[in-house]
């Protein structure tokens, strides 16, 4: 499809960015935007030359302010507005399902369900002039779309406290309870989403799929059933080339050259 709201792109390093594309509603997350991000998630998904997917934004200082606000407010009726919150979850779900790791890069301020989408992906870099925050709460919402993702990244009494007071953090302080991975300056964002994407992208793309299958699919499961369902992956992870392919380079002291099977 033609993006009006995103930008998609595939370097030759095997790294996809979709970038964010609407700084007029501060890539406010409406349908359309929703819909092109998924397609995009689809397309990289399911295209062999994509090994990372970077999720970022054209605006100098906002990632996404969040929902659209006009759409929840609109005069449609209510089975309606139903269904549409359906792309919250599928986006959410295809990141978690996407067999490729993610970064999102969070140059600026991430709110409300922009959060959901930022603690969705498998990484977190973050400006340091980024803030973050759930302030659904000061104009009568609530966070509910995202709750489960916040209480999944982050310990019970500060996800309260996001939620209830709805008051913006700072990049550190995120850093500080577990939603950020790593804060830089300004001027050294760019420069370390590249250098951890390419990182990404020369792993093994067959271990790296497994692995980012047992990642989704165990951190829900008794403990019992996980640790089964671990070894399990264990034994598959066995028979692939690029396990053989790694050990060998490792104990030859060279790079190795993934066959990606």
């Amino acid at each position: 499809m033609a993006y009006e709201k995103i930008i998609y792109e595939v370097a030759s390093t095997g790294v996809a960015t979709i970038a964010l594309n609407e700084p007029e509603t501060r890539n406010a997350l409406s349908d359309r935007l929703l819909g092109e991000l998924i397609d995009a998630l689809q397309g990289a998904r399911d295209d062999p030359a994509v090994r990372c997917v970077v999720i970022s934004s054209t605006h100098h200082s906002v990632f996404s302010s969040g929902g659209n606000l006009g759409g929840f407010a609109a005069d449609v009726p209510l089975v309606h507005k139903h269904f549409q919150t359906d792309l919250f979850p599928r986006a959410f779900a295809l990141l978690g399902e996407l067999g490729k790791p993610s970064i999102c890069a969070a140059n600026g301020h991430v709110l409300a369900g922009a959060l959901g989408l930022a603690l969705a992906c498998d990484l977190i870099i973050a400006s340091e002039q980024a803030r973050f925050g759930t302030p659904e709460i000061n104009i009568g919402l609530f966070p509910f779309m995202i709750m489960a993702l916040i209480y999944r990244n982050v310990g019970r009494k500060k996800t309260a406290e996001l939620m209830l007071l709805g008051e913006q953090i700072s990049a550190v302080e995120a850093e500080r309870i577990g939603i950020v991975n790593r804060v830089v300056p300004a001027d050294r964002f760019q420069a370390t989403v590249d250098e951890w994407a390419g990182k990404l992208a020369r792993k093994s793309p067959v271990l790296m799929k497994l692995g980012k299958d047992a990642m989704h699919r165990q951190q829900d499961m008794a403990y019992g059933d996980a640790i089964d369902f671990l070894r399990s992956q264990l034994t598959i992870a066995f028979s692939t080339e690029d396990i053989q392919e790694g050990v060998r380079a490792f104990f030859e002291k060279r790079d190795p050259e993934w066959r990606g099977r």
